[in-house]
């Protein structure tokens, strides 16, 4: 009880430190019909105030009380909106809360937390080709030299747009992406030896539509990204509120899940012949991706560090796989 009346005498002192040409009234409920009502006109008196001994002195009014006969009371008495003990001012409301007779003060506040991080689900559209020791495949017209029209880079992601501080933010996550090589002449027939991968012209007669190579891999990645719209939210294509420019690069690393070549030719008729086999491709490919967004449109370009075919086979050839395209 002391404590709480201190506690009091402290709040009065937050309030005359506000207001002193006007008393301050605090107003303290303490059950449905009964009140302690505090008013402070001066913050002189105060050092008096913290002289006294408040809970003898509540015990002694309380004894006065019952020593009188209980009046009659003609009106109802209303009862309280609240249900526990308020202290009242005009522009806040502080709770005492008393439960498990622990004398705690609250003061009430609603905080608000801006969301860090963003989810979206974007698509990567492009084209594919690779480089031989730096060249490109067909200025020595190699069978395996592909047609980048044609050779198309599908991506699906599951994006998480992270703001570390500032204009630095962070997009990471995992997706898989198709490799499409299709290759400069319709009818290149692809098969495996001991000593590795063969490119060779299908010597049968027919005419041949188009031949690819196309492998499937689930990859996971991490681009540091700096935004310089300060909007704190990754724009797409779809947006059109999009106003900044963005650049970031980071690893990337995937998986194989699957591979095949594919010839269609026409013989009588629009023939498929798909031949599901992994060509000594490599299980794992890692690389660099860089990101670039003007305003509502994002590119992308991915490069492998490591060979597209496997290197322990002497006939492979030394292919590193790139793409660039659009992020939708």
């Amino acid at each position: 009880m002391k404590t709480f009346f201190l506690t009091l005498i402290t709040l009065g002192l937050m309030l005359t430190a506000h207001a002193q040409q006007k008393p301050d009234t605090v107003v303290v409920e303490l059950a449905k019909t009964s009140r302690v009502v505090f008013t402070i006109k001066d913050r002189k008196d105060l050092p008096t105030l913290r002289q006294y001994d408040f809970q003898a002195l509540f015990t002694d009014i309380l004894n006065r009380i019952e020593s009188k006969p209980t009046e009659t009371q003609t009106e109802p008495v209303q009862e309280p909106v609240t249900q526990q003990p308020e202290i009242r001012r005009e522009y806040e409301v502080i709770t005492w809360d008393n439960d498990d007779n622990d004398e705690q003060w609250r003061k009430e506040r609603s905080i608000r937390y801006a969301r860090r991080s963003r989810h979206s689900i974007n698509f990567d559209l492009g084209v594919n080709n690779y480089l031989n020791e730096g060249k490109f495949p067909d200025d020595n017209n190699e069978l395996y030299a592909v047609r980048p029209w044609g050779s198309w880079y599908v991506g699906i992601n599951s994006v998480q747009h992270t703001h570390v501080g500032g204009k630095l933010f962070i997009e990471w996550g995992a997706g898989l992406s198709w490799y499409n090589f299709k290759f400069q002449k319709d009818n290149i027939l692809l098969s495996k030896t001991e000593d590795g991968v063969q490119f060779s012209e299908d010597p049968r007669d027919a005419n041949f539509i188009k031949s690819k190579l196309t492998g499937t891999y689930a990859n996971i990645s991490f681009i540091p990204m700096l935004d310089f719209g300060g909007r704190g939210k990754k724009t797409r294509m779809w947006n059109a509120y999009g106003s900044s420019f963005r650049i970031g690069a980071g690893p990337y690393a995937g998986y194989r899940l699957g591979s095949h070549s594919k010839q269609v030719y026409s013989d009588g008729g629009r023939e498929k012949d798909k031949n599901r086999d992994n060509f000594y491709l490599n299980n794992f490919r890692y690389g660099v991706r860089v990101q670039l967004g003007i305003r509502s449109t994002d590119f992308f370009f991915n490069y492998d560090l490591n060979e597209l075919f496997s290197t322990n086979k002497v006939d492979n050839p030394k292919l590193n796989a790139f793409s660039f395209g659009v992020i939708f």
